[in-house]
């Protein structure tokens, strides 16, 4: 199958005059990364007025940009046999406890042995379709390496149900985490907006004059030497946040090897974060109802190691 063409026609204000059109179009396209953009002027899919340019073109301003984005080949997404850790179904819902090592829906480079493809093989044809063919039944999703519990749902009307109680942050999210550092104090919170990182658009960071609200409540469950064990809630759900959040007060989260520099000796296969409990209201019976992942086994290990030289 393939996606949509997708056309932009762009007119620069005179101030962005002498920018490069390559630097220009990264900075008003965030979805198309810089060397897509690149490629797409070497192929002849941008157009000033109707010609064709080099990236190294200057903006005078006022002219017409066109961007053509070809057609990408998306694989067609199979049904896969693989196990599933269930934490609870009916007819409408489905909640799983995600290992560590499992994308949740398929992207650039994972296609096969997500948490869809082992959907749709469990499921048959019982999922909701509005997130489309790549993440049927996914209303929200957790990183590769953090583990816990997720819903997907079986039909629209639950998949709008619940995107509303995540539009309006009235889930219950608890995470837990093993960070870098003290606390001296017991509980916080940490409210600062996120945003792609201006750097690098593949990662996120706090960014207080274009990022979004975040909020997130933490509480420390016990204190080692060097590190810290916390219970998160989110208030609400920007990509990475807790990640970006722990790490921009000075306790980036253990095994983290995107926001975390610090160096450990205990060979993590990414961050020690789990998504523990997930509350919300049932789409159909209309009750409260809240979900449980136990942590998982090298995160109990490594607690024990903190607590037997404490």
């Amino acid at each position: 199958m393939t996606d949509s063409i997708q056309d932009s026609i762009l007119i620069p204000d005179i101030e962005d005059r002498g920018a490069r059109i390559d630097k220009y179009l990264s900075q008003e396209l965030e979805d198309i990364s810089r060397s897509r953009i690149q490629k797409l002027l070497d192929d002849g899919n941008i157009t000033v007025d109707g010609r064709i340019v080099k990236s190294n073109y200057k903006i005078n301003g006022g002219e017409n940009i066109n961007v053509t984005v070809p057609e990408l080949i998306v694989p067609q997404i199979l049904p896969e046999n693989i196990p599933l850790n269930i934490i609870y179904e009916d007819d409408d819902i489905i909640l799983i406890n995600k290992p560590k090592g499992m994308v949740v829906h398929p992207a650039a480079g994972h296609y096969t042995g997500t948490v869809v493809n082992a959907l749709m093989y469990h499921c048959r044809d019982n999922l909701s379709g509005i997130n489309g063919v790549l993440r049927p039944g996914i209303v929200h999703r957790i990183d590769m390496n953090t583990t816990g519990v997720i819903v997907a749902c079986k039909n629209d009307k639950a998949h709008n149900d619940i995107a509303k109680q995540l539009a309006v942050h009235s889930i219950t999210r608890k995470y837990y985490c093993i960070v870098h550092n003290r606390f001296s104090e017991e509980e916080g919170t940490v409210d600062a907006p996120i945003g792609r990182n201006p750097k690098d658009r593949k990662l996120m960071a706090v960014d207080r004059k274009n990022g979004k609200h975040a909020v997130t409540h933490y509480r420390v469950l016990e204190n080692f030497d060097k590190y810290s064990f916390l219970e998160c809630q989110l208030e609400t759900g920007r990509t990475h946040q807790i990640r970006v959040h722990m790490a921009s007060i000075g306790h980036p989260i253990l095994g983290d090897d995107v926001y975390c520099h610090s160096r450990n000796g205990f060979r993590l296969q990414g961050q020690t974060l789990h998504a523990g409990v997930l509350g919300f209201i049932h789409p159909s019976t209309g009750e409260y109802m809240e979900f449980q992942a136990p942590l998982p086994e090298y995160f109990e290990k490594l607690l024990d190691g903190f607590r037997n030289n404490a």
